[in-house]
């Protein structure tokens, strides 16, 4: 036995509602004993809109803090010592502006930048295939990370300028061996491009590869994700040594945070969550030579809504109980000899390096992104997944067996167990954005803006642009639309076309056989318009019912994320689609639903039926019915079969027969 480790850094990821309101928060969670900050922005911040903007309109603070400027800042860390806390933030195309604002904010303060430590996540090439929160095209987005390691490594030496987050990718459906491969890609094309810039020395480069970190998923095969783990430590060590040449053994560390996984957590007995919870964070605490440098874990309620401060407390006690209570942290590694245990990270390396390879072939992880090949892979990946699922190939205690349960008493109180977002509270930071914007010298507002669109345009480094823009009282979306007139916008692969979801079933035959019957009546396939509105980046759910419907025989249109109301019902009409599904999980699917109603109406459409799906309390699936939106999808529907059929019920598809077509299956 040896002395006690230090435990990780406890975070809970959150922010919410306002900045007045999350500050509150922060300031509870560390009074009971959290040692760092997790920080989650609003969608208009994460895209780049200020929050007056129209398209930001029904999306502010619902997932997370609305920030518009460095007044934001003031009062989202009041009486919070940013010169002694690690914050995270979870931001990526806009990283560069919140770093920009985190380090005004210091200057008048009059705290050093220099003292500065935390991590912006920033990993653009992780919201192309997963996420959906990019703004600019892959190449000057990386060119946006390459300033932020410049400007950092000289300023802020304790800040890590980007995060190579795999955490996204296993929400999408990543297998470990794909965690393992597209991670490390995405951190060698990070990489390669510092290199290629050429703005280092020999030894300041070592020491930027030193402040590559990653964030990483655990999900609840704990065994196979502590292996995951160890192999990533040794991988990322042979390829800083090998590929980059770090001789400082302490640059090529794996340094990693994680938040658990949240795709397997069920709307369904949701007390169960506690559990899954427990045994993820297993697989990335157990192993001391692989154990993580930070750890947030979700709630019991996250497949419900957001989190109140009583669930976000339970998840840090676990943390407390695991690194305090019990003897986790007084041992060497337990699994350093184990033949099993190097086994199995023998054969995840080998096959992630492998898909290394493939991907270097093809030009590096941005010529992958590119081409469509990684969301592609992803996506086929959750197809697989949710297969197994359905077909009961892959388990999950109370989705697909053992269904039947006692009515869970976290449910019962007056709240219902979940987090209720007030409307009205986007009132307030609209008030302070129109305080900063009648405050400020629009002289100094324009000369800073121009300076910083020279700057993109003469390819020299943005972040001193940026932090002046922010001293300057600039806007997130003045600054953002500042880059866009020098970058343009970019829209990913969809990563839907050419994948199948394999339901070869009797059940599913007989969906077959009802679109079939329907395109008898009608002349023609059924057509569904699969629409994601607003800001919401999460895609995996619309691109699983678009591979589901095609696969049932519908005719699909799904242009990926990031629509606005007006494009998807004018796409609906001019497509003549028989249905239009909307899918919403930031949890304006109220606002969001009676827009397209409107909009629907407005364009003399309004025969067209309406399913919505995403994370839907049940009193807004009433809410939505009144509305007249013809039936409501939320995770608990895994059954994409039934959903396929329930579609079909409101079209007025005929019921199928049993017949050949359902027999052969």
């Amino acid at each position: 036995m040896t002395g006690r480790d230090q435990p990780w850094i406890f975070r809970t990821y959150a922010g919410h509602t306002n900045v007045r309101e999350s500050n509150a928060l922060y300031r509870g969670n560390l009074s009971r004993g959290q040692t760092g900050l997790s920080i989650a922005f609003d969608l208009p911040t994460q895209c780049g809109y200020s929050s007056d903007h129209p398209v930001a309109r029904l999306e502010v603070g619902k997932v997370g803090v609305p920030i518009n400027s460095i007044d934001d800042f003031h009062v989202l860390f009041d009486g919070i010592p940013i010169e002694q806390l690690n914050t995270s933030m979870t931001i990526n195309a806009t990283a560069m502006w919140l770093l920009a604002l985190y380090v005004a904010l210091a200057e008048e303060r009059g705290v050093d930048p220099k003292v500065l430590q935390g991590t912006t996540q920033n990993d653009i090439i992780k919201e192309y295939l997963a996420r959906g929160t990019y703004i600019f095209p892959p190449r000057p987005s990386m060119r946006l990370i390459v300033d932020m390691y410049d400007y950092c490594l000289h300023r802020i030496p304790r800040w890590n300028a980007s995060n190579i987050c795999s955490y996204h990718l296993q929400e999408a459906g990543a297998t470990p061996t794909q965690e393992l491969a597209f991670a490390l890609a995405n951190a060698m094309a990070v990489l390669d491009a510092i290199r290629e810039r050429g703005c280092f020395t020999a030894e300041e480069f070592e020491q930027a590869v030193g402040r590559i970190s990653f964030f990483v998923n655990a999900g609840i095969r704990f065994v196979e994700e502590m292996c995951k783990m160890r192999a990533f430590v040794a991988m990322w060590d042979a390829i800083t040594r090998d590929r980059y040449g770090v001789t400082n053994a302490k640059y090529r560390l794996f340094r990693y945070g994680v938040q658990v996984n949240s795709l397997g957590l069920t709307e369904e007995q949701p007390e169960n969550n506690a559990w899954r919870i427990l045994l993820e964070a297993l697989g990335v605490t157990l192993s001391r030579d692989a154990r993580c440098r930070a750890l947030q874990l979700p709630t019991w309620n996250e497949a419900l809504s957001l989190p109140r401060p009583w669930d976000q407390q339970w998840s840090l006690r676990l943390q407390q109980v695991l690194a305090y209570e019990t003897d986790l942290l007084e041992y060497p590694d337990l699994f350093a000899g184990s033949p099993v245990v190097a086994a199995k990270v023998a054969a995840l390396s080998e096959a992630a390096s492998a898909e290394i390879a493939r991907i270097e072939q093809m030009g590096g992880a941005l010529a992958a992104v590119e081409s469509g090949y990684m969301k592609a892979s992803l996506v086929r990946s959750q197809a697989e997944r949710l297969a197994r699922i359905n077909t009961g190939e892959m388990v999950v205690v109370g989705r697909n067996r053992w269904t039947e349960g006692l009515p869970s008493p976290l449910v019962t109180g007056d709240d219902g167990g979940l987090f209720k977002f007030d409307p009205a509270s986007a009132a307030a930071t609209l008030e302070l954005l129109r305080a900063t914007r009648s405050k400020r010298s629009q002289a100094e507002v324009d000369r800073t803006l121009r300076a910083l669109r020279d700057a993109a345009a003469g390819g020299t480094n943005l972040m001193p642009a940026s932090i002046a823009c922010a001293r300057a009282r600039v806007t997130t979306g003045e600054w953002a639309d500042a880059l866009r007139s020098v970058f343009g916008e970019y829209r990913a692969a969809t990563g839907v076309d050419g994948q199948r979801l394999g339901l070869d079933t009797p059940r599913a035959g007989q969906v077959r056989a009802r679109v079939d019957a329907w395109g008898a009546r009608h002349g023609g396939r059924p057509r569904i318009l699969v629409g994601k509105a607003g800001l919401d980046g999460h895609s995996n759910g619309s691109e699983m019912i678009a591979v589901a419907a095609r696969d049932a025989g519908f005719e699909v249109i799904y242009g990926g994320i990031r629509w606005t109301v007006p494009e998807i019902v004018a796409s609906a009409v001019q497509e003549d689609a028989t249905v239009l599904g909307l899918s919403v999980l930031s949890g304006a699917h109220l606002d969001i639903a009676r827009a397209v109603i409107d909009e629907l109406a407005r364009q003399g459409a309004g025969e067209i039926p309406i399913v919505v799906g995403g994370i839907i309390p049940d009193d807004d699936v009433a809410v939505l019915g009144s509305l007249g939106v013809k039936a409501v999808f939320t995770p608990k529907d895994y059954d994409v079969v039934e959903v396929m059929n329930r579609i079909l019920d409101v079209i007025g598809a005929p019921q199928a027969a049993a017949g050949p077509q359902a027999a052969s299956g």
